[in-house]
């Protein structure tokens, strides 16, 4: 089984670090390997043009405004290979989950909900979709079963609003995806131990080990 972690602002590495800080160890599973993916440097447009590390442009940090949907597409492709070299090892795509922080939460709801929708599942932390997302209007067309999306947001996120989280909760479930929006009193725009020990049983829930089948 498989999960790929995308973060936001940092390297692959950066993220691994960051939880292993917030955990004292890393998140590991014995019959789950986890990928920490890189974005590539790029302009980015909130910070004035200046390169970093980030999935995509945003025209601003904002839920009320167009996406960068160049971008975006752009950045699902790259990581669609990487998922079809995992099932070319052999992984099953309803064993794969995706998800991130911040940006990355919002990097896979994009792509599983528009390019993926037979994985196993999705988890955004601190993450939104804009209004008028690209998500929202591939999901309209759709009427098969969508991957469940497990949410956690900080209700004292100055960066990402708590509302923001809450209205792409909303969304997504009216247009037929199974969501759990898991709330932090006093949580900022990071993550907290208590939410990555949720995050970590949600994903042995959704990957429990594969019984060996016997004749």
């Amino acid at each position: 089984s498989c999960t790929l972690l995308c973060d936001t602002g940092d390297t692959g590495q950066g993220a691994r670090a960051w939880i292993k800080q917030i955990l004292n160890q890393d998140m590991a599973f014995q019959h789950i390997k986890v990928i920490y993916p890189t974005a590539p440097r790029r302009p980015y447009t909130p910070m004035k043009g200046a390169f970093s590390t980030v999935w995509f442009d945003r025209y601003k940090i904002s839920n009320d405004c167009p996406e960068h949907i160049e971008s975006i597409d752009s950045m699902c492709q790259r990581l669609t290979d990487l998922i079809n070299d995992e099932i070319k090892n052999g992984i099953a795509k309803n064993r794969i989950l995706i998800g991130g922080f911040s940006m990355g939460g919002g990097m896979a709801m994009h792509l599983a909900y528009r390019f993926h929708q037979d994985l196993s599942g999705v988890f955004a932390l601190s993450s939104f979709l804009n209004k008028d997302s690209a998500v929202y209007q591939a999901l309209k067309r759709n009427d098969g079963v969508l991957p469940e999306l497990f949410q956690c947001h900080g209700t004292a996120d100055e960066l990402v609003l708590y509302s923001w989280g809450e209205e792409t909760n909303k969304m997504l479930q009216s247009l037929g995806v199974s969501t759990s929006l898991h709330t932090f009193p006093n949580l900022n725009h990071e993550l907290s131990r208590t939410e990555i020990e949720k995050l970590k049983n949600w994903i042995i829930t959704k990957l429990p080990v594969e019984v060996a089948k016997t004749n």
